[in-house]
């Protein structure tokens, strides 16, 4: 199975994680299974960035980002080559290690 090393994050994930997953599992709700409270605004529908991350090592595993996807990326603070949605991301059976960016465009979080 499949390993997802998250980070340390100062608020969402201060010690860092380390979790294994099923090949398949979509990224964001493997984050918020294991305790990493991750913000998904759109309640994982690909039509907001609170979600973003930087997928470090494993991206090229993933599965392609949708033309959706790939255009709500662009609103994302942050953005780089290694960004992804992670509401949209699924996990084949490559080791992940994920960053979580310490900003959103998100103005009022409903978990802080």
């Amino acid at each position: 199975m499949p390993q997802i090393i998250v980070l340390p994050h100062e608020e969402l994930c201060p010690e860092g994680a380390a979790f294994e997953v099923e090949k398949g599992a979509n990224l964001c709700e493997a984050l918020l299974e294991h305790g990493v409270d991750i913000e998904h605004a759109c309640e994982m529908s690909c039509a907001c960035t609170t979600c973003h991350v930087h997928v470090r090592e494993g991206l090229d595993s993933l599965n392609e980002p949708s033309e959706d996807e790939e255009d709500m990326l662009d609103k994302a603070w942050g953005l780089d080559p290694d960004s992804r949605l992670s509401c949209q991301a699924i996990v084949d059976d490559e080791d992940l290690v994920v960053e979580i960016p310490k900003y959103t465009i998100n103005m009022v979080s409903e978990s802080r």
